[in-house]
Protein backbone atom coordinates (compact mmCIF):
# COMPACT_ATOMS: atom_id res chain seq x y z
CA UNK A 1 0.00 0.00 0.00
CA UNK A 2 0.90 3.65 -0.33
CA UNK A 3 0.38 5.08 3.16
CA UNK A 4 0.66 8.63 4.48
CA UNK A 5 1.36 9.23 8.17
CA UNK A 6 0.58 12.65 9.65
CA UNK A 7 1.96 14.08 12.89
CA UNK A 8 2.24 17.62 14.22
CA UNK A 9 5.63 17.27 15.95
CA UNK A 10 9.06 17.01 14.40
CA UNK A 11 10.69 13.60 14.06
CA UNK A 12 12.93 12.03 15.23
CA UNK A 13 12.22 12.96 18.80
CA UNK A 14 14.66 13.68 21.61
CA UNK A 15 13.89 12.86 25.21
CA UNK A 16 10.61 11.17 26.12
CA UNK A 17 8.39 11.41 23.03
CA UNK A 18 6.63 8.06 23.25
CA UNK A 19 4.11 8.87 20.51
CA UNK A 20 6.84 10.11 18.18
CA UNK A 21 8.94 6.99 18.64
CA UNK A 22 5.91 4.79 17.94
CA UNK A 23 5.38 6.73 14.72
CA UNK A 24 8.99 6.18 13.67
CA UNK A 25 8.70 2.44 14.37
CA UNK A 26 5.43 2.27 12.45
CA UNK A 27 7.05 3.87 9.40
CA UNK A 28 9.96 1.43 9.70
CA UNK A 29 7.65 -1.55 10.07
CA UNK A 30 5.53 -0.58 7.07
CA UNK A 31 8.63 -0.09 4.93
CA UNK A 32 10.13 -3.42 6.01
CA UNK A 33 6.88 -5.13 5.02
CA UNK A 34 7.23 -3.68 1.53
CA UNK A 35 4.91 -0.67 1.66
CA UNK A 36 5.51 2.92 0.59
CA UNK A 37 5.42 5.52 3.38
CA UNK A 38 4.97 9.28 3.18
CA UNK A 39 5.40 11.39 6.31
CA UNK A 40 3.53 14.68 6.66
CA UNK A 41 5.29 16.43 9.51
CA UNK A 42 6.97 19.72 10.49
CA UNK A 43 9.95 21.02 8.57
CA UNK A 44 13.19 19.45 9.70
CA UNK A 45 11.69 16.02 10.26
CA UNK A 46 13.61 13.02 9.02
CA UNK A 47 12.54 9.39 9.09
CA UNK A 48 14.74 7.33 6.72
CA UNK A 49 11.95 4.95 5.74
CA UNK A 50 9.53 7.70 4.69
CA UNK A 51 9.34 10.43 2.06
CA UNK A 52 8.79 13.75 3.85
CA UNK A 53 6.13 16.33 3.01
CA UNK A 54 7.23 19.26 5.21
CA UNK A 55 4.47 21.45 6.65
CA UNK A 56 4.56 24.11 9.34
CA UNK A 57 3.80 22.86 12.83
CA UNK A 58 1.20 25.59 13.16
CA UNK A 59 -0.72 24.33 10.15
CA UNK A 60 -0.58 20.75 11.39
CA UNK A 61 -2.16 21.69 14.73
CA UNK A 62 -5.07 23.56 13.13
CA UNK A 63 -8.30 21.89 14.36
CA UNK A 64 -9.85 22.46 10.93
CA UNK A 65 -6.90 21.09 8.97
CA UNK A 66 -7.82 19.72 5.55
CA UNK A 67 -4.95 17.37 4.67
CA UNK A 68 -6.04 16.65 1.11
CA UNK A 69 -3.94 19.41 -0.53
CA UNK A 70 -0.87 18.05 1.30
CA UNK A 71 -1.08 14.54 -0.07
CA UNK A 72 1.13 13.57 -3.02
CA UNK A 73 -0.45 11.54 -5.84
CA UNK A 74 -0.99 7.85 -5.24
CA UNK A 75 -1.73 7.92 -1.50
CA UNK A 76 -4.27 5.20 -0.66
CA UNK A 77 -4.91 5.96 3.00
CA UNK A 78 -4.04 8.69 5.51
CA UNK A 79 -3.17 7.65 9.06
CA UNK A 80 -3.19 10.70 11.32
CA UNK A 81 -1.78 10.76 14.83
CA UNK A 82 -4.05 13.55 16.00
CA UNK A 83 -7.84 13.95 15.59
CA UNK A 84 -8.90 14.86 12.07
CA UNK A 85 -12.35 15.51 10.70
CA UNK A 86 -13.49 13.28 7.81
CA UNK A 87 -13.05 14.65 4.32
CA UNK A 88 -14.90 13.49 1.19
CA UNK A 89 -12.91 11.13 -0.97
CA UNK A 90 -10.15 10.59 1.62
CA UNK A 91 -9.73 7.20 3.34
CA UNK A 92 -8.75 8.38 6.80
CA UNK A 93 -8.13 7.02 10.30
CA UNK A 94 -6.46 8.50 13.37
CA UNK A 95 -4.85 7.02 16.46
CA UNK A 96 -5.78 8.33 19.89
CA UNK A 97 -2.50 8.28 21.82
CA UNK A 98 -3.63 9.92 25.03
CA UNK A 99 -6.22 9.38 27.70
CA UNK A 100 -9.87 10.11 26.87
CA UNK A 101 -10.98 13.62 27.75
CA UNK A 102 -14.68 13.23 27.08
CA UNK A 103 -16.72 14.83 24.36
CA UNK A 104 -17.32 13.57 20.84
CA UNK A 105 -14.40 12.22 18.82
CA UNK A 106 -14.13 12.27 15.03
CA UNK A 107 -14.95 8.90 13.44
CA UNK A 108 -12.44 6.20 12.57
CA UNK A 109 -10.49 6.49 15.81
CA UNK A 110 -8.12 3.68 16.79
CA UNK A 111 -6.99 3.14 20.39
CA UNK A 112 -3.82 1.58 21.81
CA UNK A 113 -5.25 -1.29 23.85
CA UNK A 114 -8.51 -3.04 24.67
CA UNK A 115 -8.70 -1.18 27.98
CA UNK A 116 -8.08 2.14 26.24
CA UNK A 117 -10.78 1.40 23.65
CA UNK A 118 -13.35 0.53 26.33
CA UNK A 119 -12.76 3.80 28.15
CA UNK A 120 -13.00 5.80 24.92
CA UNK A 121 -16.03 3.98 23.57
CA UNK A 122 -14.02 2.96 20.50
CA UNK A 123 -14.36 -0.43 18.81
CA UNK A 124 -10.84 -0.86 17.36
CA UNK A 125 -7.37 -0.89 18.92
CA UNK A 126 -3.84 -1.71 17.80
CA UNK A 127 -1.12 -2.42 20.34
CA UNK A 128 2.04 -0.38 20.04
CA UNK A 129 5.23 -2.10 18.95
CA UNK A 130 8.96 -1.43 19.23
CA UNK A 131 11.96 -2.44 17.15
CA UNK A 132 13.79 -4.91 19.43
CA UNK A 133 17.00 -4.03 17.62
CA UNK A 134 16.90 -0.60 19.25
CA UNK A 135 17.40 -2.17 22.69
CA UNK A 136 20.26 -4.11 24.24
CA UNK A 137 19.27 -7.52 25.56
CA UNK A 138 21.20 -8.30 28.73
CA UNK A 139 20.72 -11.62 30.57
CA UNK A 140 23.09 -10.61 33.39
CA UNK A 141 21.36 -8.06 35.59
CA UNK A 142 22.76 -5.43 37.92
CA UNK A 143 22.02 -4.91 41.59
CA UNK A 144 19.37 -2.22 41.10
CA UNK A 145 15.69 -1.88 40.17
CA UNK A 146 14.47 0.87 37.87
CA UNK A 147 11.64 3.37 37.60
CA UNK A 148 11.51 5.06 34.18
CA UNK A 149 8.85 7.64 33.42
CA UNK A 150 7.48 11.03 34.27
CA UNK A 151 7.61 11.88 37.95
CA UNK A 152 3.87 12.39 38.31
CA UNK A 153 1.90 10.84 41.14
CA UNK A 154 -0.42 9.11 38.65
CA UNK A 155 2.58 7.24 37.26
CA UNK A 156 3.27 5.79 40.70
CA UNK A 157 6.89 6.80 41.07
CA UNK A 158 6.48 7.28 44.82
CA UNK A 159 5.16 3.73 45.10
CA UNK A 160 8.18 2.52 43.16
CA UNK A 161 10.55 4.21 45.62
CA UNK A 162 8.63 3.07 48.69
CA UNK A 163 8.14 -0.45 47.36
CA UNK A 164 11.75 -0.99 46.35
CA UNK A 165 12.97 0.21 49.76
CA UNK A 166 10.48 -2.03 51.56
CA UNK A 167 11.65 -4.97 49.43
CA UNK A 168 15.29 -4.25 50.29
CA UNK A 169 16.20 -3.16 46.76
CA UNK A 170 18.24 -0.24 45.45
CA UNK A 171 16.32 1.74 42.83
CA UNK A 172 17.30 4.17 40.09
CA UNK A 173 14.64 6.78 39.30
CA UNK A 174 14.85 8.14 35.74
CA UNK A 175 12.58 10.43 33.78
CA UNK A 176 12.73 13.70 35.67
CA UNK A 177 14.20 15.34 38.71
CA UNK A 178 12.87 15.37 42.26
CA UNK A 179 14.93 15.57 45.46
CA UNK A 180 14.76 12.17 47.16
CA UNK A 181 17.06 11.99 50.18
CA UNK A 182 16.74 8.31 50.97
CA UNK A 183 19.40 5.65 51.15
CA UNK A 184 19.30 3.28 48.20
CA UNK A 185 17.49 5.75 45.90
CA UNK A 186 19.35 7.38 43.02
CA UNK A 187 17.59 10.02 40.89
CA UNK A 188 19.27 10.50 37.50
CA UNK A 189 16.87 12.86 35.72
CA UNK A 190 15.71 12.47 32.13
CA UNK A 191 17.64 9.85 30.18
CA UNK A 192 17.82 9.05 26.49
CA UNK A 193 19.88 7.16 23.95
CA UNK A 194 22.64 4.86 25.12
CA UNK A 195 22.26 5.78 28.78
CA UNK A 196 18.61 4.81 28.74
CA UNK A 197 19.36 1.54 26.95
CA UNK A 198 22.03 0.66 29.49
CA UNK A 199 19.79 1.41 32.47
CA UNK A 200 17.00 -0.75 31.02
CA UNK A 201 19.35 -3.61 30.19
CA UNK A 202 21.07 -3.66 33.57
CA UNK A 203 17.99 -3.38 35.78
CA UNK A 204 16.81 -6.44 37.66
CA UNK A 205 13.21 -5.19 37.58
CA UNK A 206 11.21 -2.31 36.14
CA UNK A 207 8.69 -0.87 38.59
CA UNK A 208 5.55 0.47 36.89
CA UNK A 209 3.02 0.86 39.70
CA UNK A 210 0.63 3.00 37.65
CA UNK A 211 -2.07 4.69 39.67
CA UNK A 212 -4.13 5.62 36.63
CA UNK A 213 -5.37 3.69 33.61
CA UNK A 214 -2.43 3.67 31.22
CA UNK A 215 -3.60 3.74 27.57
CA UNK A 216 -0.61 1.51 26.80
CA UNK A 217 2.73 1.96 28.58
CA UNK A 218 5.58 1.90 26.08
CA UNK A 219 8.18 1.60 28.84
CA UNK A 220 6.89 -1.93 29.47
CA UNK A 221 8.00 -3.02 26.00
CA UNK A 222 11.33 -1.23 26.33
CA UNK A 223 12.09 -3.11 29.53
CA UNK A 224 10.95 -6.49 28.21
CA UNK A 225 12.97 -6.05 25.01
CA UNK A 226 15.99 -5.51 27.27
CA UNK A 227 15.28 -8.76 29.11
CA UNK A 228 14.02 -6.93 32.20
CA UNK A 229 10.87 -8.18 33.99
CA UNK A 230 8.12 -5.83 35.11
CA UNK A 231 6.37 -5.28 38.42
CA UNK A 232 3.24 -3.18 38.10
CA UNK A 233 -0.38 -2.58 38.93
CA UNK A 234 -3.46 -3.98 37.24
CA UNK A 235 -4.35 -0.65 35.67
CA UNK A 236 -5.19 0.18 32.07
CA UNK A 237 -3.32 -1.85 29.47
CA UNK A 238 -0.80 -3.46 31.83
CA UNK A 239 -2.65 -6.82 32.09
CA UNK A 240 -2.63 -7.03 28.29
CA UNK A 241 1.16 -6.82 28.19
CA UNK A 242 2.53 -8.27 31.42
CA UNK A 243 1.97 -12.02 31.80
CA UNK A 244 3.23 -14.21 34.67
CA UNK A 245 6.13 -15.33 32.44
CA UNK A 246 7.53 -11.78 32.25
CA UNK A 247 6.42 -10.06 35.45
CA UNK A 248 3.83 -9.67 38.16
CA UNK A 249 0.88 -7.36 38.83
CA UNK A 250 -0.74 -6.32 42.08
CA UNK A 251 -3.33 -3.86 43.34
CA UNK A 252 -1.68 -2.38 46.43
CA UNK A 253 1.78 -1.28 47.44
CA UNK A 254 1.92 -4.07 50.01
CA UNK A 255 1.05 -6.65 47.34
CA UNK A 256 3.78 -5.34 45.03
CA UNK A 257 6.36 -5.59 47.83
CA UNK A 258 5.28 -9.17 48.47
CA UNK A 259 5.58 -10.00 44.76
CA UNK A 260 9.07 -8.53 44.31
CA UNK A 261 11.09 -11.61 45.45
CA UNK A 262 9.42 -13.78 42.81
CA UNK A 263 10.66 -11.50 40.04
CA UNK A 264 14.14 -12.98 40.47
CA UNK A 265 12.92 -16.29 39.01
CA UNK A 266 11.83 -14.76 35.69
CA UNK A 267 14.07 -15.55 32.73
CA UNK A 268 15.32 -12.55 30.73
CA UNK A 269 14.94 -14.63 27.57
CA UNK A 270 11.19 -14.97 28.22
CA UNK A 271 10.89 -11.19 28.50
CA UNK A 272 12.61 -10.62 25.17
CA UNK A 273 10.55 -13.37 23.53
CA UNK A 274 7.31 -11.72 24.67
CA UNK A 275 8.18 -8.63 22.63
CA UNK A 276 9.55 -10.52 19.64
CA UNK A 277 6.41 -12.66 19.40
CA UNK A 278 3.73 -10.03 20.01
CA UNK A 279 4.95 -6.42 20.17
CA UNK A 280 7.44 -5.68 17.41
CA UNK A 281 7.23 -2.73 15.02
CA UNK A 282 6.43 -5.19 12.23
CA UNK A 283 3.57 -6.74 14.19
CA UNK A 284 2.15 -3.27 14.85
CA UNK A 285 2.47 -2.37 11.16
CA UNK A 286 0.75 -5.60 10.08
CA UNK A 287 -2.19 -4.93 12.39
CA UNK A 288 -2.53 -1.38 11.11
CA UNK A 289 -2.45 -2.65 7.53
CA UNK A 290 -5.56 -4.70 8.28
CA UNK A 291 -7.27 -1.53 9.47
CA UNK A 292 -6.03 0.46 6.45
CA UNK A 293 -7.54 -2.06 4.07
CA UNK A 294 -10.90 -1.88 5.82
CA UNK A 295 -10.87 1.91 5.59
CA UNK A 296 -10.05 1.80 1.88
CA UNK A 297 -12.68 -0.85 1.16
CA UNK A 298 -15.56 0.28 3.39
CA UNK A 299 -14.66 3.71 4.77
CA UNK A 300 -14.59 2.49 8.38
CA UNK A 301 -11.99 1.04 10.73
CA UNK A 302 -14.47 -1.43 12.18
CA UNK A 303 -14.52 -5.01 10.88
CA UNK A 304 -17.76 -6.24 9.29
CA UNK A 305 -20.29 -7.72 11.76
Amino acid sequence: MNVALLHHRRLPVRGYGGTERVLEWLARGLAELGHEVTLIAPEGSRVPEARLVPVSARALTDPELDPRPLLPPGIEVLHAHRPLLPRPGLPLLWTMHGAPTGGVYPPNAVCLSAAHARRCGVSVYVHNGVDPGDYRFEPGKGDYDLYLGRLHSAKGWQWAVQGARAAGRRIVVAGGWRPVLRRGVRVVGTVDGERKRNLLAGAACLWMPARWDEPFGLTLLEALASGTPVLGTRRGALPEIVTPEVGALGDTLEELVALRPGIAAIEPEACRARVEEHFTHRAMAARYLEVYRRVVESGTVSPPP
